[in-house]
C-alpha cells in the first residue's frame, strides 16, 4: 500500500481532553500528525479538527472508525487532497536591511504574492497563504536573507461538496429519530 497525505475532519462537542484522546489514537498506531487545526465549525456549538497524516487508506479508515468511537465526537471524515480545498498561512520575520539593500527580496515577495504585515527598523513580517509547497518554497528563497522567525499554521480545509457533510449527517439522524418515534406511536 502506498503512503499518501490524508486530511481528517473531526466534528465534536467542545470538550476538555478530546484533543489528547484523538492524538493517542494516532500515537498508538505510530502515525505522526503532520498538521492540526481546531476551530469552531459552521454549526453552533460544534468544533472542527482538521488533521493531516501520511498513511495508506486502510489504516486511515481504521483511524476514522476509532476516532468516531469517542463519546464527544459527532462524526469524522477522511479526504484526499483532490476532495477538498485547503490552505495554510505562514509568517516570516526578515531583517529590514535585507529588504532595503537587496532588490531581489522585493521581487521574491511579489512573485510569491506575499503580503507585508509590519515593517520596523529592525524587521519586516511577511505573510504567505497557500499550500505547504508554496510556503516552503518562499521560506527556501528567503533563507539566504537570514529569516529570524518562521511559523506555519496547520491546514484549514473545506470539502468540495455543496453542503457541509456534517449538516447532512445530522439531518439524516434527525429524520431517523422522527421516523422511529412515529413508528412507536
Amino acid at each position: 500500500m502506498e503512503n499518501q497525505l490524508f486530511t481528517f475532519t473531526v466534528f465534536s462537542e467542545n470538550q476538555v481532553g478530546l484533543l489528547n484522546q484523538i492524538s493517542i489514537i494516532f500515537t498508538r498506531r505510530c502515525l505522526n500528525i503532520e498538521s492540526l487545526s481546531v476551530s469552531p465549525s459552521s454549526i453552533k456549538g460544534v468544533s472542527k479538527f482538521t488533521i493531516t497524516c501520511y498513511g495508506d487508506r486502510p489504516m486511515m479508515e481504521r483511524v476514522v472508525k476509532q476516532i468516531e468511537k469517542r463519546i464527544d465526537v459527532i462524526k469524522a471524515y477522511l479526504y484526499t487532497d483532490d476532495e477538498i480545498v485547503y490552505q495554510e498561512i505562514a509568517l516570516y520575520k526578515v531583517p529590514t536591511p535585507a529588504l532595503l539593500d537587496d532588490r531581489a527580496v522585493e521581487e521574491i515577495i511579489r512573485r510569491y504574492n506575499a503580503r507585508i504585515l509590519e515593517i520596523t527598523r529592525e524587521y519586516v513580517i511577511l505573510e504567505k497563504t497557500g499550500h505547504q509547497e508554496e510556503t516552503e518554497a518562499l521560506f527556501n528563497e528567503l533563507e539566504k536573507y537570514d529569516i529570524s522567525q518562521f511559523v506555519r499554521s496547520g491546514r484549514v480545509a473545506v470539502t468540495k461538496s455543496p453542503r457541509e457533510l456534517l449538516s447532512m449527517y445530522l439531518e439524516e439522524q434527525e429524520l431517523r429519530k422522527s421516523r422511529s418515534s412515529q413508528c412507536q406511536e
